[in-house]
């Protein structure tokens, strides 16, 4: 099937005059709708308006009146329908038919050398029945062989536009859905916001001597143009209202609102570059015949593209564009370089998450130069302290930056920054705002060193580094409220104390509504106040709170492993409980007492130090007791110092056992004093088979490693009295 060769004509599909001013509803109807869209399209895509906006007011005022008095002529595609509709509760998920890719990333000449290189190896070993390398990184351009005595391979560029990816789903030219990419295998369902996006047509045109597709998903890019943005931004300040960092910044958050019509009101526009499923006609030849094609069925499709030969044409476009820009009316951060040929395409296929036949090319992140103010700290989630850089407002790739990363105390030391340097800024990636350096001929003589707080500034506990470690950490963990929401996710989860139901937005209410400040207070927690979370029906409340009533009965190794202390994890945490055997001994430790503990060094040892050094810290623990969380204690080995009967032992589990969980299986064997390890060797001392074994067993048998199954292991645990 043959498609357009050349771009349609702007001014196609202009309805009759006499239809426009009919007396019959239906015609009328038809010819405003008709006249509305391509008046939208000469204003939206053509950005060349035909008719003043009070004449197309007119229009669409004309078509409101009329659906108004004939209900039954109101359909789906009408221009009228683009206002918005109910506020959702949440987004739908829709699994993509055809998933969307990543594309592999180019910063410099070398690299698209050697992607052109790779393009035209792999058709060559193709064409010659051979398979091409699998490997997903790109080799050493150095190593790839020279492009003397091949032809150039034809490439469509096209321009990487800084906005949101999306899918648009039409079934016989009838726009059906529109979804994000989200993880690119599942997206969110946003097909009542893009319904308000005028550049985006409902219905598909007819194209001469080609079927309308049964399926056809067109992939493309949401976006703000950068003249929209600045009206929009306006209008939010004479409405008092929060402005916008950039137009990626606004289109995003506009595709995303809850409330269609908040997005009618934002001016997003929309260009396609893609394709997903097609279906009832066949696939263009060439990308460049495809994108020729979506401008015929009325699709946007941005003009700064071409077809190019081999690597010196690529970089020629690239730099073509880089010269071009600023004076874009849309912000990019790069191109886009794609095999035109569509059989070339298919043939070179994909590498992990990225396709063989297509490349961006980024420009480099744009920098500025300003006036480093001060140095503060953040604290985040999981208690890491991150310098921030308090700066003099500078714009930044169109953007106003006032703070910037420092990333950490060493990094400020290797680019010898000090308080009052002038510093160059840069948005890495264009998105996250960095100090790059300081310009040394500018520093001032009173400029000086930042200086690590040695307390965290949100709740006061003591800030430590650990050695070999670059990040300082608050030890505050339970107490600290920065880390709270952290703090109770590690503590609820299944390997610590299990507490079914509290995930990650039960958490959020719960700290923002400040009705949980430590894990202590969860178990305070009632069922009304429960049930009067947001979207937490009273059965949810009932079972958070039997699963609350369940976890108080733990074991000591998973309520050490719940208290979050840094660098103790399950093993460290059973090593722990076997070797002091209550929690008291473990909290009065000192250090030579935490070195005596199987596989615990150094840092570990000063990581509980510090830990229980903060009064916060053990005062949760006596809340938690004080609740009713309890635990089995007993004489440890420290204590005892009687050996246990599989001390010295290494074992590994594999395959499915027949009656115990593996989790219970390892839990057994650790009580016994054994190392459960994850893979076999020759110092393996046995391993504990069950069912559908893999390579361990295969590895065991090859090395004479004894191989026992579940009922063997028992009895021999029971012969040992473990």
């Amino acid at each position: 099937m043959s498609h357009p060769a050349s771009k349609a004509p702007t001014r196609a599909g202009r309805p009759a005059p006499a239809d426009l001013d009919s007396a019959d509803p239906a015609l009328r109807v038809g010819a405003l709708r008709m006249e509305l869209a391509r008046l939208n399209y000469a204003y939206y895509v053509e950005d060349d308006p035909e008719v003043p906006d009070s004449e197309y007011d007119r229009l669409f005022s004309d078509l409101q009146a009329i659906e108004a008095a004939h209900p039954d002529l109101v359909t789906p595609d009408s221009p009228t329908q683009r206002v918005g509709g109910e506020a959702l509760t949440a987004f739908a998920t829709v699994t993509h038919t055809v998933p969307m890719l990543s594309l592999n990333n180019a910063f410099d000449d070398e690299e698209v050398a050697a992607f052109d290189r790779r393009c035209a190896e792999g058709l060559a070993k193709l064409a010659a029945g051979a398979p091409i390398d699998e490997a997903a990184a790109p080799p050493d351009p150095d190593a790839v062989a020279p492009a003397e005595g091949r032809d150039a391979i034809a490439y469509a560029c096209e321009l990487k536009f800084d906005g949101l990816a999306m899918s648009l789903r039409y079934e016989n030219g009838q726009f059906v859905r529109g979804a994000t990419r989200g993880d690119g295998a599942t997206g969110e369902d946003v097909t009542d916001n893009i319904r308000t996006i005028r550049t985006i047509p409902l219905q598909l045109k007819a194209v001469k001597g080609v079927p309308m597709p049964a399926v056809l998903e067109v992939r493309g890019e949401v976006l703000m143009y950068k003249r929209d943005f600045d009206r929009l931004n306006e209008r939010q300040r004479a409405a008092d209202e929060k402005t916008f960092a950039n137009p990626r910044n606004a289109a995003a958050g506009s595709l995303r609102q809850l409330d269609s019509k908040i997005t009618a009101k934002r001016p997003l526009s929309f260009f396609a570059y893609g394709i997903g499923a097609l279906e009832g006609v066949s696939m263009p030849a060439t990308h460049d015949a495809l994108m020729d094609w979506y401008q015929a069925l009325g699709l946007p499709v941005c003009k700064e593209r071409a077809v190019v030969q081999g690597a010196e044409g690529l970089l020629a476009f690239y730099r073509d564009i880089g010269v071009r820009r600023d004076a874009l009316p849309y912000d990019i951060d790069g191109v886009v370089y794609k095999v035109n040929d569509a059989a070339q395409r298919a043939a070179l296929g994909f590498v992990s998450r990225a396709p063989r036949f297509a490349l961006a090319h980024k420009f480099p992140a744009q920098e500025a130069m300003t006036l480093l103010l001060g140095i503060d700290v953040q604290v985040g989630r999981t208690g890491a302290i991150t310098p921030v850089a308090r700066l003099e407002p500078v714009s930044v790739s169109g953007v106003t930056v006032t703070n910037a990363t420092l990333h950490n105390e060493d990094e400020i030391t290797r680019k010898d920054i000090l308080i009052g340097d002038t510093v160059i800024v840069r948005r890495a990636g264009d998105v996250i705002p960095e100090v790059v350096g300081a310009v040394q001929a500018r520093r001032p003589a009173d400029a000086r060193a930042f200086v690590m707080p040695t307390a965290c500034p949100v709740c006061g506990s003591a800030i430590e580094r650990l050695p070999d470690e670059a990040v300082a950490r608050c030890t505050g963990g339970l107490f600290c409220p920065a880390q709270r929401k952290q703090a109770l996710w590690h503590f609820a989860q299944r390997r610590a104390l299990d507490i079914d139901g509290l995930g990650d937005k039960i958490i959020d209410q719960l700290v923002e509504q400040q009705l949980v400040r430590t894990p202590a207070d969860l178990f305070k927690l009632g069922f009304g106040t429960l049930a009067a979370l947001d979207r937490f029906a009273d059965k949810s409340a009932q079972n958070l709170l039997d699963s609350l009533e369940k976890a108080r009965h733990t074991t000591l190794p998973r309520f050490i492993f719940a208290l979050g202390i840094r660098q103790v994890g399950e093993s460290t945490a059973k090593a722990l409980a076997q070797h002091f055997g209550n929690m008291d001994a473990i909290i009065a430790a000192d250090l030579d007492a935490l070195l005596a503990v199987r596989d615990i060094g150094p840092i570990v040892a000063e990581s509980i130090l510090t830990f229980f050094a903060q009064p916060h810290n053990v005062e949760v623990i006596e809340q938690l007791r004080a609740s009713g969380v309890e635990w089995a204690e007993g004489e440890g080995l420290a204590q005892s110092q009687v050996s246990l009967p599989l001390s010295g032992k290494t074992v590994v589990l594999t395959g499915t056992l027949p009656t115990l969980s593996r989790d219970d299986a390892k839990a057994r064997l650790e009580a016994a004093g054994a190392k459960v390890a994850g893979s076999v060797s020759s110092k393996t001392s046995f391993v504990v088979a069950g069912s559908d074994a893999g390579s361990k067993l295969a590895k065991a048998e090859s090395l004479g490693v004894e191989v026992i199954d579940e009922a063997a292991m028992l009895a021999r645990l029971a012969e040992l009295g473990a």
